[in-house]
């Protein structure tokens, strides 16, 4: 014997390209999952605004702004849709392309992608990249992981498909070459199912009032895209049999449904005499422009008309409407119509003296109550801490500021104007708001999932006054 270990097929294995892919990213993601999440979206900002700033990304390399090419780089990956600039006149060609790349990069969830490559590398997934996986789609059943992964890049690629092509006879409509309507079809597509806002025509959405089809098809893609591809799964596997899905299904599509028909409503009623908004529009045309402004504040981000022009009760239900936001484990943004869900149902059992909060003939874990509680409080408190520093800095009105930075934190994208006048300081405090927005209450709501402290003892119970 030579003193040397024969070798190892399953050390052959083990060092393989696959494994090495996944112990790196099992290593990354000891010490905090959610903390992995945040550095790979700075990351992925980081990138994107390199991009940004090089002088074939902008129309007239003289109007750099670092300020401006980090916001829209934070807009993009977050999907959000905010822009200081317009976007058409501002960027290039090249500015756009890297914009449309970065919009698709932050739809799938920076660590979603870690985990597809390292299922595509090694075939499969680990225990512990399941576990990674989860808190990317915050889904905690690890068996539906793998599953909800192949959804989750299937479902968006095959619906911007669907979408882009029926996009395209509106542009071919309009005159455009075939590789231009190409070109926007995939643009709007993919702006749209990943909730993001972006728009590279003079107006934005209010280029296309005159066109009813485009707005049907952009308002669906919104609309899909916010339910959330756990939604889109149990959707997909059980279509046929809505009795068998899941509680979280049945609250989303049931909320969603409820604030969708609000939203028409209110916004109809407030803005069908408004002669800045509808006043001058037929009955036909009104209806269709307040239900895609019903759809939109989901986290949509486009506007047929100008929210400056709007009346301010619906300023204020626009408020509530981005705050809420769409679907968990989605491309939305805002608390969650879950967590509304939640609340809503826990506060009506305690009016009514029960003990258990149900919903759909199934019982709502407790815990599953507290974390809504504190997504809710921590959303909050990011709302008034943001709007004083706007106020601040942009000393404008109340009403727009606050209005923007919920548009901000919600990653909705709909804008009163003031991220087109703010300083550079009232960029960055958006900045911040877009992403903390976009992480920060999933990561608070998985790290608060996953805790499972137990105390060894209790102490005496006391019930202090409410109200």
């Amino acid at each position: 014997m030579n003193g040397r270990r024969p070798a190892s097929p399953f050390r052959d294995r083990v060092l393989s390209p696959g494994r090495r892919l996944r112990d790196f990213i099992d290593e990354v993601a000891d010490a905090s999952p959610a903390r992995l999440a945040m550095v790979s979206f700075l990351g992925a900002i980081a990138i994107f605004t390199a991009l940004l700033c090089l002088p074939v990304a902008h129309r007239n390399p003289e109007d750099f702004s670092f300020a401006v090419s980090l916001f829209v780089a934070v807009s993009a990956v977050c999907v959000t849709g905010l822009s200081p600039v317009v976007t058409e006149e501002y960027w290039s060609d090249f500015g756009i392309g890297v914009i449309t790349a970065a919009i698709q990069v932050g739809g799938l969830g920076i660590l979603t992608l870690a985990s597809v490559l390292g299922m595509a590398v090694s075939k499969k997934l680990g225990v512990r990249q399941r576990l990674i996986a989860a808190q990317a789609t915050n889904t905690f059943q690890i068996g539906q992981v793998g599953t909800l992964l192949r959804t989750v890049v299937s479902t968006i690629l095959i619906a911007e498909v669907i979408v882009a092509g029926l996009l395209l006879p509106s542009f071919l409509g309009k005159g455009e070459s075939i590789g231009t309507a190409i070109w926007h079809s995939v643009f709007y597509a993919i702006s749209s199912f990943n909730n993001a806002g972006f728009t590279v025509h003079p107006g934005g959405m209010e280029h296309f009032t005159n066109d009813p089809w485009f707005l049907s098809v952009i308002m669906v893609s919104v609309f899909v895209g916010s339910l959330g591809f756990p939604v889109v799964l149990m959707i997909t596997i059980a279509w046929n049999r809505p009795r068998s899905w899941d509680l979280h299904t049945k609250l989303t599509l049931a909320t969603s449904a409820i604030l969708v028909f609000i939203g028409f409503v209110m916004l109809l009623f407030f803005e069908a005499s408004n002669p800045r908004t509808l006043g001058a529009e037929g009955p036909g045309h009104t209806a269709l422009e307040v239900l895609f402004m019903a759809v939109m504040p989901r986290s949509g981000g486009f506007a047929t008309m100008e929210i400056a022009d709007m009346n301010q009760t619906s300023h204020l239900l626009l408020d509530v409407l981005m705050f809420i936001g769409g679907g968990s484990s989605s491309t939305a943004g805002g608390i969650k119509v879950t967590t509304l869900a939640v609340l809503a149902l826990a506060a009506l059992s305690e009016a009514r003296g029960l003990q258990e909060v149900t919903a759909f003939h199934r019982r709502i874990d407790p815990p599953v109550i507290k974390v809504a509680i504190s997504v809710t409080l921590a959303g909050s408190a990011l709302v008034f801490a943001g709007t004083l520093a706007m106020l601040h800095f942009t000393r404008m009105p109340l009403d727009l500021v606050l209005f923007e930075v919920i548009s901000a934190f919600g990653t909705c994208g709909l804008s009163s104007g003031v991220t087109a006048e703010a300083p550079d300081s009232g960029l960055y405090v958006l900045s911040v708001l877009m992403f903390l927005g976009r992480l920060g209450t999933i990561t608070l709501a998985a790290a608060l999932s996953q805790q499972n402290t137990r105390r060894l003892f209790r102490y005496p119970e006391e019930r202090p006054i409410i109200g």
